[in-house]
């Protein structure tokens, strides 16, 4: 799975997620094809993950034009022949960073909206936010209105029926193929600088987030751009949430941990050392590090000690500073 789940929630706009998405996407082909492996043998599992935010024309346009794009990469580019190397699957997300913690109940209508956007953009699988998801992690209740909300668009609305639904329209037609360019142009970037992993060092993608991210907070502070209750239609908000959120179990951390320290005692600790050895041997090398990470987690090595196995051979990575 190839996300830009990410990149949209830092702050980026709809045609650099889709466009640093699919360069994520090139990237992973590349290294594949580089292994040895067929393009039609493995890219037909590829699928991607993407934002539906709050613009809902926008939405729909990139996601119909990140398919136009991914199609003609994988044939004219990577010479895939298969149809199923070429389509673009792809699981969508809501957007938590358009929820607000003030009225929250307005969180509804925009999850319901943006779930549209995604349902008539053709998305595979879809996620809707909890309205709560500004204060809290999701209660009960927030959680089943928002599988309701798919549920309704799926059973009683229709749009589920027809594929590319808005297809043929002039407005959504135009603005995909603006959609298109754009993403293109920024292909054709990150292209000249030598892929997505020079891009990275660069640090292209980071800037040109922040970037976007920045644009877009002073545009709400100035209230070019409106959130409603936020920045238009205000009103005193009590000192409490209107809506009860979900409250942890004080002995939840308790409880995972004595769970931890049982598993640990049982566990073989010998051959969790030797595996998490071999884990940081083949990691110094090209080799494939599936097999032995499985056999360490067969073995109940935590996510903590693989992961710092890892480190070990690695490194940090830190984000390079460039102004």
């Amino acid at each position: 799975n190839i996300s830009g789940y990410h990149i949209r929630e830092a702050g980026s706009t709809a045609v650099q997620e889709a466009a640093f998405t699919l360069a994520a996407g090139i990237a992973y082909v590349e290294e594949v094809s580089k292994a040895g492996l067929p393009v039609d043998e493995f890219a037909p599992r590829l699928s991607f993950y993407f934002i539906s935010h709050s613009d809902f024309f926008e939405e729909i346009a990139k996601f119909r034009a990140a398919r136009r794009v991914w199609a003609s990469i994988m044939k004219e580019r990577f010479g895939a022949r298969k149809p199923e190397s070429m389509r673009l699957r792809f699981h969508c997300q809501t957007a938590g960073s358009s929820l607000t913690a003030v009225q929250p109940m307005n969180n509804v209508t925009r999850t319901a909206y943006q779930a549209l956007a995604a349902v008539l953009g053709g998305c595979q699988s879809l996620h809707t936010n909890g309205m709560d998801e500004a204060l809290a992690i999701p209660s009960e209740e927030a959680m089943k209105l928002a599988l309701r909300t798919q549920q309704i668009l799926l059973e009683e609305t229709g749009v589920a029926h027809s594929i590319d639904p808005l297809g043929g329209s002039y407005l959504v037609e135009t603005l995909t193929d603006q959609t298109e360019k754009e993403i293109r142009a920024y292909l054709e970037r990150i292209d000249a600088m030598g892929g997505t992993v020079a891009a990275l060092e660069r640090n292209f993608f980071q800037q040109e987030i922040a970037d976007s991210a920045y644009a877009y907070q002073v545009a709400k502070e100035r209230g070019e751009k409106t959130v409603v209750g936020v920045n238009k239609f205000r009103e005193e908000e009590p000192e409490e949430p209107a809506i009860p959120l979900h409250s942890l179990d004080p002995r939840t951390e308790q409880t995972q941990k004595e769970r931890l320290a049982r598993v640990k005692r049982e566990r073989d600790s010998g051959r969790i050392r030797k595996l998490l050895d071999e884990l940081k041997e083949v990691a110094r090398t090209d080799e494939n590090l599936m097999p032995v990470t499985i056999e360490c987690v067969r073995a109940y090595a935590t996510e903590g000690e693989i992961v710092n196995a890892l480190k070990e051979a690695f490194g940090l990575y830190r984000e390079p500073i460039v102004f």
